[in-house]
């Protein structure tokens, strides 16, 4: 049965709500994950490689169960006509479990630990079914500009909420009571900027009748087990999944040991840090614009190419980079193309999934992206802490062992960004823009 095409028109109020959302979910992003959560644990809470390596854990651990769930619940709410409800719960969680971040102090690896992996499954659930509704406020013509866009302001919602939390811990003078409040803030901040999109933007898929003695958990099973049965129409949009699944991971490792990095390396303490990652947003506004433009003007494949070369690149510096002058280029750079990698893969995964599935093939981007990510981190985690040890036995110093053990961990990151630009050279973006325009036809 062809799915049912759904009009891609939509308000500027509707919109100004999806973009909202993204401005409070980038506040998480960038107070959570890159600025002072990450680093806060990794040298605050635990301490040394052995934080490193366990924050590389947690993350495994939140982007598995992300990658078990994420298929089925997309599926189900397509089918139900509920991507607003399993948004409006995930949201939750991860709001709920951020604020909760407050309590974790030195020693406290458990709960820190237990709170970023729920507090991070929220986070990343969400994002499929917002996603999801990508296809339903912007047309296949439009959509790079508007996904840009969104990216954009989503990133200046990083810039505010950092800016905020900076000011509050140069007040303090770095006291760890204001980095510990400023997931609180975190938590109030993304759920402002969220409530919009339950008021404002509608659930445009219709809800679909129950067959007599099914549920929605075994419909959501049937779905999946058709979607990949029918893969041979979508080749394309496969390629570009195991070419997702390799260079992906590549971005997420780069994204969650940044600020891991600028401490061990470069000794950037948590004021530094912030400022660096308010820097590196602004280059991530930059980047979702004009990569935003390019793939409405050149097409997302060579967009997407474009970004992960440079990023490769941008990895390889940071490899031989000495002094925190450079790291703070390099970092730059990096969320310029961040930008382009993240908010072009996005784009591309709405424009070749049909009319009427879009939650269903999102899910599918987050098997295929969280199956990838909670590998990378862990391998990361691994590394480092593996050559730190490695060097301490040698009779290196700790601090010179720590620091050789992150620098050859980043290879690992341009390893994934390489392998998977080379498979993503053979997908055909016309081919598969194609084959989903044909499923609604048929």
């Amino acid at each position: 049965m062809a799915a049912t095409a759904i009009p891609a028109q939509s308000t500027r109020k509707e919109r100004i709500a999806w973009y909202l959302y993204d401005f409070g979910n980038s506040a998480y992003a960038a107070v959570v994950l890159l600025a002072v959560y990450s680093a806060y644990f990794q040298g605050s809470v635990v301490g040394g490689a052995e934080g490193t390596k366990l924050w590389g854990y947690a993350v495994f651990v939140a982007m598995l169960v992300v990658a078990v769930i994420s298929p089925f619940l997309g599926a189900i709410a397509d089918y139900s006509g509920a991507k607003k409800r399993f948004l409006f719960f995930f949201t939750s969680q991860a709001v709920i479990f951020t604020g909760l971040l407050f309590f974790v102090v030195k020693g406290a690896v458990v709960m820190g630990m237990v709170f970023f992996i729920l507090a991070e499954i929220g986070y990343r659930a969400s994002q499929v079914f917002y996603n999801g509704f990508l296809p339903e406020i912007a047309s296949t013509e439009d959509m790079g500009r508007i996904a840009g866009l969104g990216w954009a302001i989503g990133s200046a919602g990083g810039i505010v909420c950092l800016i905020i939390v900076l000011a509050m811990i140069m007040g303090s003078g770095g006291s760890n009571l204001m980095v510990r409040l400023s997931f609180v803030l975190t938590a109030v901040f993304f759920a402002l900027a969220a409530l919009p999109i339950f008021l404002w933007l509608p659930e445009r898929a219709e809800k679909r009748k129950l067959p007599p003695g099914e549920n929605y958990w075994a419909i959501a099973i049937k779905q999946l087990k058709n979607t990949i049965s029918t893969a041979a129409s979508f080749k394309e949009f496969l390629k570009f999944m195991i070419a997702f699944l390799i260079y992906n991971d590549g971005v997420i490792m780069a994204l969650d040991f940044a600020a891991i990095l600028g401490g061990v390396l470069f000794g950037i303490d948590q004021q530094g840090l912030i400022l660096l990652m308010i820097l590196v947003q602004i280059t991530n506004v930059a980047g979702a614009y004009l990569f935003g433009w390019m793939v409405d003007r050149f097409g997302g494949k060579r967009t997407l190419i474009l970004s992960i070369l440079i990023l490769i690149l941008d990895v390889l510096w940071l490899y031989f980079a000495t002094t925190p002058f450079q790291f703070y280029l390099i970092a730059s750079v990096a969320g310029f193309a961040m930008a382009g990698i993240q908010s072009t893969s996005r784009t591309m995964v709405g424009m070749f999934s049909p009319p009427g599935r879009s939650a269903e093939f999102y899910g599918f981007f987050a098997l295929t992206g969280r199956t990838s990510s909670f590998i990378g981190p862990a391998i990361f985690g691994w590394l480092a802490a593996m050559m730190t040890a490695r060097s301490l036995n040698l009779g290196m110093g700790e601090n010179l062992a720590e620091q050789g053990g992150h620098r050859v961990a980043t290879l690992s990151i341009a390893a994934f960004l390489f392998v998977g630009m080379l498979i993503l050279l053979w997908v055909d973006e016309k081919k598969a823009v194609a084959a989903a325009k044909a499923e609604v036809e048929d």
